[in-house]
């Protein structure tokens, strides 16, 4: 008999890794430095704080390589559900790490203006202030494209967590809605400029939120249940 309550606490563990970091790189530090609409505070908030910008670095790849394993292991968790399409779910949470990972060297390119800077000891102008913020966008834009790959692995994951007989049904329900949450969000920005100023973005941005929490937290705290 597999050990399923030790695979899940695992699986919980890279679970919260990949929570933690991720909530740090994506929304603390974007909101404590970043103003989309004021290039010159941006740059200044950078350049005042690059200690934490540099944390977001490291914390963004640490994110992404606890979700190379984070699949793999709940795929051994549930693959007794059902084999193939245990596989497609870990497909498409790996396909997002090459993607993210490129992305970050939008990040990797501001360091490389501020370094610039530093050893020119010349006073930033509006061009290198429009120009940081040029590479921060396409970031966003980068993050964007992942999403598409965060949301498609929850649909299989929480499909078969519903099917499972040792994790609770009502977390494979959230985890799909959390699928469409991420779809949602996508199509929308995509399709509208104004898509982030009708508010509901960040309402619907709760989805994912919820069903991958309260999944992390049940893995790791309660764990599946074994069966014979």
């Amino acid at each position: 008999m597999e050990n399923k309550r030790k695979v899940s606490r695992i699986a919980g563990a890279l679970y919260l890794v990949v929570v933690l970091t991720g909530m740090f790189s994506l929304a603390y530090v974007p909101k404590q430095l970043f103003a989309w609409d004021n290039p010159a505070k941006t740059y200044n908030n950078i350049l005042n704080h690059e200690t934490m910008f540099r944390l977001s670095l490291a914390s963004s790849v640490l994110c992404y390589t606890a979700f190379i394993f984070l699949p793999v292991v709940l795929y051994y968790l549930l693959r007794s559900v059902n084999g193939k399409i245990a596989t497609i779910m870990a497909l498409l949470a790996i396909i997002s790490v090459p993607i993210s990972l490129v992305n970050l060297q939008n990040k990797y390119h501001i360091l490389t203006i501020l370094d610039g800077l530093r050893q020119s000891n010349v006073p930033a102008g509006s061009e290198l202030h429009n120009q940081v913020m040029l590479y921060l966008n396409q970031y966003d834009n980068g993050i964007l494209i992942a999403t598409i790959f965060w949301g498609l692995w929850l649909l299989p994951f929480g499909y078969l967590v519903y099917k499972s007989d040792f994790l609770p049904k009502v977390l494979g329900i959230l985890l799909m809605l959390g699928c469409f949450g991420y779809l949602i969000n996508f199509f929308g920005n995509t399709l509208s400029g104004n898509y982030e100023g009708l508010g509901v973005s960040q309402y619907i941005g709760l989805l994912p939120a919820i069903g991958e929490i309260g999944t992390c937290l049940w893995l790791l705290f309660i764990g599946a249940k074994n069966k014979a």
